[in-house]
């Protein structure tokens, strides 16, 4: 099985890159994942506006777009609602797995967000908390959550 993460930059920092990888090899034993990176676009941001920075998700929903297969289920991190606790993003996860096998995709935006195109086309958006995270990180909490559900769903100690 595969879970499929597309972000939108890259990772800068060889600590966080280190324990991302660290999760990688962890989830190895659970599934392949293959995350795929597109540039983000540059915006000074003592320039952005609203215009600006719609376009900038634009142009980076576009290359979101361009990686994803026809029938992916994708699922958007962002600031929404929908915040489920670890135990309820496993059973999700389960479910999802069991549905839509290697066609999961999981779409981290840039700085600004994610583009309208983007949340249309999702099937599914999640928010991992109300506080803000870099984008960065949150490829760190996304990878750790998945692990913590694998653990939870083959009832492995991990998740207290």
């Amino acid at each position: 099985m595969r879970i499929n993460i597309i972000c939108v930059g890259k990772i800068k920092d060889k600590n966080l890159s280190n324990i991302i990888d660290e999760f990688i090899k962890r989830l190895s034993n659970y599934c392949q994942i293959s995350i795929k990176e597109v540039e983000d676009e540059a915006l000074d941001d003592n320039k952005a506006n609203e215009n600006l920075i719609n376009k900038v998700k634009e142009k980076e929903g576009m290359k979101l777009l361009k990686l994803l297969p026809e029938k992916a289920y994708v699922i958007i991190l962002d600031l929404v609602k929908n915040q489920p606790t670890s135990i309820e993003f496993a059973d999700f996860l389960k479910k999802t797995i069991d549905k839509f096998s290697n066609n999961i995709y999981f779409l981290i935006g840039g700085s600004y967000g994610l583009s309208d195109a983007i949340k249309r086309r999702a099937d599914k958006a999640i928010g991992l908390s109300n506080l803000t995270f870099t984008h960065q990180f949150t490829r760190l909490i996304l990878l750790e959550q998945i692990y913590r559900s694998f653990k939870i769903n083959n009832n492995e100690v991990y998740h207290k």
